[in-house]
């Protein structure tokens, strides 16, 4: 009976990969991965809208992200041991990416009777400085599953230009995360799922007063609000 005890428990436990990594006060690594960039607008509904020849009509048009798009990040990696199940996690990235932008204008419409349509591809380039602390279960064999939260303050880096749609040069965002830690021989790989949403608003109010088209402000002024959200994939390498 003894016997099959120990050959059991011989098969749960494996002899473990970077036994003391998790140990050291502070470690560094470097990270890639994907992300899906949306953004919600809050549009203002009917306008009033002053044409070339000085007269005023109502106008309807909506604003909205049609789609998911797909970017990648590159960053690197400082951990600050806090415990035994929890550190402190400063990662320095940048963001590349883009939002499809979708205007449609109730007040116009196509042969069918589906309002105009126009786009915008909002591309966008930020550097993220997200802080997140990371709480770990036990480590079992050679993986460790964790949650983590925390913020992270962003800056555009995307010059002003003369598209319809313009976001501010910064934003905070809150972060909520799952991963798991894998124990490699020479490294530790760390797949990690993050949300990401803004804390407030993150459009350029006043964008519109700086449009030379004014054919292009009063889809400017459709929306007043927009929040950005991402999912992000992450691997890390420590």
């Amino acid at each position: 009976m003894c016997a099959v005890t120990l050959g059991m428990v011989a098969q749960e436990l494996k002899v473990q990969n970077k036994p003391y990594i998790d140990f050291r006060p502070l470690h560094f690594g470097i990270l890639v991965g994907m992300n899906f960039q949306d953004i919600e607008f809050q549009n203002v509904g009917m306008q009033t809208v002053t044409l070339e020849d000085g007269t005023q009509v109502e106008q309807l048009i909506t604003c909205d992200a049609d789609k998911w798009n797909p970017g990648f990040n590159v960053g690197v990696l400082a951990d600050l041991r806090l415990g035994k199940h929890f550190s402190l996690r400063l990662s320095p990235s940048m963001f590349f990416g883009a939002k499809h932008l979708v205007f449609r204008n109730f007040n116009e419409l196509d042969e069918l009777g589906n309002p105009m349509e126009i786009t915008q591809d909002l591309k966008n380039t930020y550097l993220a400085f997200p802080l997140h602390l990371k709480m770990s279960a036990e480590r079992f064999n050679n993986y460790r599953p964790y949650i983590t939260a925390g913020i992270n303050y962003m800056v555009n880096l995307t010059g002003k230009d003369q598209d319809i749609i313009q976001l501010k040069r910064t934003d905070f965002l809150v972060e909520v995360g799952i991963g798991c830690d894998f124990y490699l021989r020479y490294f530790k790989l760390i797949p990690e799922l993050k949300f990401c949403y803004s804390l407030g608003n993150s459009l350029d109010t006043n964008h519109p007063n700086e449009l030379t088209d004014v054919n292009k402000r009063v889809f400017a002024t459709s929306v007043d609000k927009s929040r950005n959200q991402m999912f992000v994939f992450t691997l890390y390498f420590e």
